[in-house]
């Protein structure tokens, strides 16, 4: 699974919205306090569409986006790790 996280709220729901618009399910859950400096909340969704979120962040301004993380885990523990 992968996050998409911004430091806007709003600008997380027109991500969420976009990903919406083209069928793709997704989640929106608390942001992880390893992602960084976030709003609050952020998108979980599959690596399996990691192009059509590349392609919706470049087509967009998004002027607030942190960074894509994969969910690590080992036991019990969960960790991100920076996709880009």
């Amino acid at each position: 699974m992968m996050l998409v996280v911004f430091s806007s709220r709003n600008e997380t729901l027109y991500f969420a919205q976009a990903l919406r618009n083209q069928g793709v399910f997704f989640q929106i859950v608390n942001t992880p306090k390893e992602a960084g400096q976030a709003c609050g909340i952020s998108v979980k969704c599959s690596e399996k569409i990691l192009p059509i979120v590349k392609n919706i962040l470049s087509s967009r301004p998004f002027r607030s986006f942190v960074g894509s993380f994969r969910f690590l885990q080992s036991g019990c523990r969960v960790s991100l790790e920076r996709l880009f």
